[in-house]
């Protein structure tokens, strides 16, 4: 009885359907299928809603940068920086630099050339020329730029920049070739801007202990009103024992007058500079060269990491 009724249900039989194989397209029919309307894989709707959803995308997307950007620059200020002196990265000791740098990236801390060879003074003469362009060149600066003579009883008046001569820059001049071609090579140093720093000036009865002897005869000599400068010393590194007493040239003085100062960001300033030049440096080997600033509120740390308020490189010339 059990098997007539097993054997009188109707069986099920089950059939599998295998996917089918995607007919190829030819290349005008991805383009374009007549069949179902398709222009590159989409119909004229999908690229619709899919345009409408990226424009709505990038549309927020634009907006909320803008919105960053607005707020950003609402709070900075283009004639003055928000933070400034010790409040800032840079802090209240301005750094050292001079000129001329060399182009090629591996050598920034040397001068290197050939006195006899008339391209390699070409070469360091020519970055110089640069360098000095805007300070020979009035027309290089800004537009209603007005220049002024300084001096310490005249400093400049608002809205003037007080000029730096060239003139008095003695044999560090481009008709001399900065005397590259005499193997003399003058190079200039510079203390690099601060918004609103203020030296602070040594008195004559507390000059530092370390402070080069022929630079403190330098100020005793000086009025009480002209020593009021960011005092500049170069001299050669090295053991004591290997150290040579150079005869050194500096124009149009030994330090940053006074009334360059404060830096606001005035309409063409230019940095005042001392041109350095050693007059007997040795030839066929490298000689190093720290240069260093004198100021109350200038601080110094030497060595080639870190270094504050002074600079080194190396020169050699062949």
């Amino acid at each position: 009885m059990t098997d007539r009724k097993r054997s009188s249900q109707p069986r099920v039989v089950r059939t599998y359907e295998f996917p089918t194989k995607p007919e190829k397209q030819t290349l005008g029919q991805y383009l374009y299928n007549s069949q179902d309307g398709k222009i590159l894989g989409r119909t004229a709707t999908g690229w619709g809603q899919l345009m409408l959803f990226y424009a709505a995308f990038y549309t927020v997307l634009a907006a909320l940068f803008a919105i960053c950007m607005q707020g950003l620059l609402v709070t900075l200020n283009h004639e003055y920086p928000k933070w400034q002196l010790e409040q800032s990265i840079i802090g209240s000791s301005p750094g050292v630099s001079f000129r001329p740098m060399p182009e090629d990236v591996e050598q920034v801390a040397s001068i290197q050339y050939v006195a006899a060879n008339k391209t390699d003074v070409a070469v360091w003469t020519n970055l110089i020329n640069e360098f000095l362009e805007p300070y020979v060149d009035r027309t290089k600066l800004p537009a209603g730029t007005e220049q002024v003579i300084c001096d310490f009883n005249t400093p400049p008046p608002a809205g003037k920049v007080c000029s730096f001569d060239v003139s008095k820059l003695g044999t560090c001049t481009a008709e001399q070739n900065f005397g590259y071609n005499r193997s003399a090579p003058c190079f200039f140093v510079k203390l690099n801007r601060i918004y609103d720093w203020v030296p602070e000036y040594y008195d004559v009865d507390e000059l530092p202990e370390e402070m080069p002897n022929d630079l403190i005869n330098y100020i005793k000599d000086l009025s009480e009103q002209d020593r009021k400068q960011v005092w500049v010393s170069c001299q050669e590194l090295g053991s004591a024992g290997n150290k040579t007493d150079h005869e050194i040239n500096y124009a149009p003085s030994r330090g940053f007058p006074s009334y360059y100062y404060p830096y606001r960001n005035q309409q063409g300033y230019l940095s005042p500079l001392v041109a350095v030049q050693f007059l007997r440096p040795p030839t066929k080997t490298p000689f190093n060269i720290e240069c260093r600033v004198w100021a109350k509120n200038i601080l110094y740390r030497g060595g080639t990491r870190d270094r504050r308020g002074s600079l080194q490189f190396t020169m050699r010339i062949d």
